[in-house]
């Protein structure tokens, strides 16, 4: 008979949402709206610590090792209103010694004096929306900044404080070739960034470009795209760790690499999702009011669902997210995370182990090169 192992609160993190932008990309389908004049800075902060507050019987006693502001655009709020937010949360939750708060921002929106002064915050990290730094690719894209103003924007970053910055670099463009997408990529590894996202384009329903769609480049193209951005990282010292991330040693973005490991995170803001554990090995998936306007309606509630996952589920919802890391995991987190026995994979793992898509390692739970470019084909035989 199969002992079940003892299920172990993982780490907590908490991602808080930020809706808005100075306008909408064509291909974006995040939750974000286009800011008016004034952004309702203290009611949004008013009601993010009252939706918190909603959530903290989730905490069960742990620090939260991450904070990550996302969006939508969080760097178009004032330094004054993320201070009492961070100020807000410490006080409900505790944060670990060496936490890690990261913020997006996009060029468009850097500021000297702002920056600095979210680096006082205690802010340690950021991730910068770059995108390309071509113009004619910029302008397909909808941004609103131009190559200088990314170049600077890193320049910034480093002047007002940050040792920590990710850049985030999208390939597979309009109309991009192998010299445009490699171009862009020298030219970030050139700022020096600690952290690269460097991810494909997609086009995704409810979006400008699904209705409207760009000319893209051949498959082909892309192959070629793929390969010669990946070597050209690792001559430059960027590890791949997981499927679209790059870091030079040690800089890893650790709350993405929570998330990964299926770790806990509180999620508080409009459209905000959060997956969360008890302490008898229940663990589900959370989702927030989505728009703004009716996240900050007193009358309204925070919560717009929660989702407990079955047993049946847990090993895929664990797989999709620790198969993405170049490495995988120690096998014996699945039990951990899941409060699974490691045999509830046994038959769906030696089929992919047969097929050259795991890795033959009792110890380790990682998906080989073809697993990872088959990552999908791999994650349906553990489908419930």
């Amino acid at each position: 008979m199969i002992q079940k192992p003892v299920f172990q609160l993982p780490p907590l993190a908490l991602y808080v949402h930020i809706p808005w932008c100075v306008r909408k990309c064509p291909y974006c389908d995040f939750n974000s709206h286009a800011a008016g004049p004034n952004l309702p800075e203290e009611a949004y902060v008013d009601a993010l610590l009252a939706d918190l507050d909603s959530d903290l019987q989730h905490a069960y006693g742990r620090p939260l090792t991450s904070i990550f502001f996302g969006g939508g655009t969080p760097s178009l709020f004032s330094a004054k209103a993320l201070g009492r937010l961070l100020e807000g949360v410490e006080r409900r939750i505790p944060f670990a010694g060496d936490i890690e708060i990261t913020l997006e921002a996009n060029p468009g929106t850097f500021e000297q004096e702002k920056f600095a002064a979210y680096r006082r915050l205690g802010i340690n990290r950021l991730s910068i929306g770059v995108q390309s730094f071509q113009a004619e690719k910029l302008k397909a894209l909808g941004r609103i900044h131009d190559g200088d103003e990314a170049v600077r924007a890193a320049d910034m970053a480093r002047a007002a404080g940050f040792d920590n910055f990710n850049l985030d670099l999208m390939h597979g463009l309009p109309d991009q070739s192998l010299e445009d997408a490699l171009g862009d990529l020298r030219i970030a590894i050139a700022q020096a960034p600690t952290h690269l996202s460097w991810y494909q384009l997609t086009v995704e329903p409810n979006t400008v470009f699904w209705n409207q769609p760009p000319v893209l480049p051949e498959d082909d193209t892309l192959w070629d795209i793929q390969e010669a951005g990946q070597a050209l990282l690792a001559e430059h010292g960027y590890a791949q760790y997981e499927v679209s991330a790059y870091a030079q040693p040690e800089r890893m973005a650790r709350h993405n690499l929570n998330y990964w490991t299926f770790g806990d995170f509180l999620g508080i803001g409009a459209g905000a999702h959060g997956k969360l554990s008890t302490p008898d090995g229940s663990i589900s998936r959370t989702w927030k009011t989505r728009l703004p306007k009716d996240y900050l309606d007193p009358a309204k509630q925070y919560s717009a669902g929660e989702r407990v996952l079955t047993v049946d589920e847990l090993p895929f919802e664990f797989l999709i997210n620790v198969l993405r890391l170049s490495d995988g995991c120690a096998a014996e987190l699945f039990s951990q995370r899941t409060g699974l026995p490691l045999e509830h994979l046994a038959e769906a793992r030696a089929q992919v182990e047969q097929r050259g898509m795991l890795h033959k390692d009792p110890t380790r739970l990682a998906a080989t090169r073809e697993g990872q470019l088959f990552l999908n084909d791999l994650l349906q035989y553990f489908l419930p």
